[in-house]
């Protein structure tokens, strides 16, 4: 079936202006590689949303209905309660969650950043082993050097709790952070550096007036991977702080097995008051992600 283009206008032909041709869209069929790929993708978006499912229907279900046999059907009675007791018996460990990731996350994103722009754009002899001795703590199992690590600890009279997890947390986020930064600032162009330079601007002077504001992307990615990771960790958790002093996550495994036998929905509660600051990051920065992540693959 062919469509029928409309004559031009005899004004048109007349004056002598130019015709314009409307252009002919492609007509969208059906195809079938198109249709299996918009199943296997509505079949895993199911799959991932079942747990979510779960959790959401029970944390709204009194202690009676909260139960294996009815894990998915609806509340009977729907109930806010098991949210208001999560809420009071986490709040704290939130709030300390909170003041451990913030410091946590920017200064290891800022040592993070200073070693990428030493390694990339201010080399020096032996930078490479340097680099890779770096990137060999991503590399070390951390139930390996857990308690070398724990005995280091104590023995510099740091304590216990928040202010051992800030140090721990930028230690081992410091060879993530800055593999990302060197490959991003090695996408720098190397004539800004050299503009700098001429200028008689040293180093610092370079990185905080020159590299620091186009960074943006890369802080982007690195202050949400490392976020997540100090969020989401329990095993640092377990060994440098207690249920006084840690993390959200020490204290949500506490409260699960405190209401594992009495009430399901509090756990639940719980899991999904301790999940949402991760989610509203992903949710408020998830669009700068990717654009960080391959701001540094291609070299301009």
């Amino acid at each position: 079936m062919t469509t029928a283009v409309p004559a031009p206008a005899p004004a048109d032909v007349a004056a002598g202006r130019p015709v314009r041709t409307p252009e002919r869209r492609p007509v969208q069929r059906f195809s079938v590689g198109r249709t299996l790929r918009y199943a296997i993708l509505l079949f895993s978006l199911v799959i991932v949303l079942i747990p979510v499912y779960v959790l959401v229907v029970t944390s709204f279900k009194g202690p009676g209905d909260a139960s294996a046999a009815r894990a998915w059907a609806l509340p009977q009675l729907w109930t806010t309660e098991n949210w208001v007791t999560a809420w009071q018996t986490l709040s704290p460990a939130i709030w300390r969650s909170v003041q451990m990731v913030v410091p946590a996350s920017i200064i290891s994103a800022f040592l993070g950043s200073m070693n990428g722009f030493v390694l990339s754009r201010w080399s020096f002899r032996g930078a490479n082993i340097v680099f890779t001795l770096i990137l060999f703590g991503m590399f070390i199992p951390y139930q390996a050097v857990m308690i070398p690590l724990l005995q280091l600890l104590l023995g510099l009279d740091i304590p216990s709790g928040i202010p051992s997890l800030i140090l721990v947390h930028v230690i081992y986020g410091i060879p993530i952070t800055t593999l990302i930064f060197r490959n991003y600032y090695e996408s720098v162009p190397k004539e800004l550096i050299e503009a700098a330079r001429v200028d008689g601007a040293g180093m610092l002077r370079t990185y905080f007036s020159v590299v620091l504001p186009i960074s943006v992307p890369s802080f982007v990615v690195v202050l949400i991977w490392q976020f997540t990771s100090a969020w989401n960790d329990f095993l640092f958790a377990v060994f440098f702080s207690s249920s006084q002093n840690g993390p959200v996550t020490l204290a949500l495994n506490n409260l699960a097995n405190g209401a594992l036998l009495q009430n399901y929905g509090v756990s639940m509660s719980g899991a999904l008051l301790a999940s949402l600051p991760t989610l509203l990051v992903y949710i408020i920065l998830g669009k700068y992600f990717i654009g960080g992540l391959m701001s540094g693959s291609v070299k301009g």
